[in-house]
């Protein structure tokens, strides 16, 4: 028998794959992943435009090897560029070039609207209470 978290829980998985799906197809047409949008999004806000590789995939939610590779690509399209710390020669940074500012710009009024198209269309398919408790959540807060 499920519960009332199981039924809440699998509401939430359904809507984030289904956005995750809709967000990733639209942002192809800008030549990005997903991930590689997002990498983008947390450089272009970053003090500096640069963060250390480990703070990237701490904020992506990937572990070191899939962030490097991740960054990879990133610099070989000319989105991005590597920068060892000043003070610790260890240290890795990736920082945003005007490219990949312009990448991330030029995607965002296309992620912002397929985000809201698709947590419509989720609401109106059998996702509503899902969709109407996290945008109230995050209204109020």
């Amino acid at each position: 028998m499920a519960t009332l978290d199981d039924d809440m829980w699998v509401g939430v998985v359904r809507l984030h794959a289904r956005v995750e799906h809709e967000l990733a197809a639209a942002l192809q047409r800008h030549g990005l992943g997903l991930s590689e949008y997002r990498a983008l999004c947390h450089l272009s806000t970053a003090r500096s435009g640069e963060l250390r590789m480990q703070e990237l995939a701490d904020l992506l939610g990937l572990n070191q090897s899939s962030v490097t590779r991740l960054v990879g690509r990133l610099e070989a399209a000319g989105l991005t560029r590597r920068d060892l710390c000043a003070n610790d020669r260890r240290g890795v940074y990736t920082v945003i070039t005007e490219a990949g500012r312009e990448r991330k710009d030029g995607a965002s009024d296309l992620y912002e609207q397929t985000l809201t198209a698709a947590l419509d269309r989720a609401a109106s398919d059998g996702l509503t209470a899902t969709v109407s408790a996290l945008r109230e959540s995050f209204a109020v807060g």
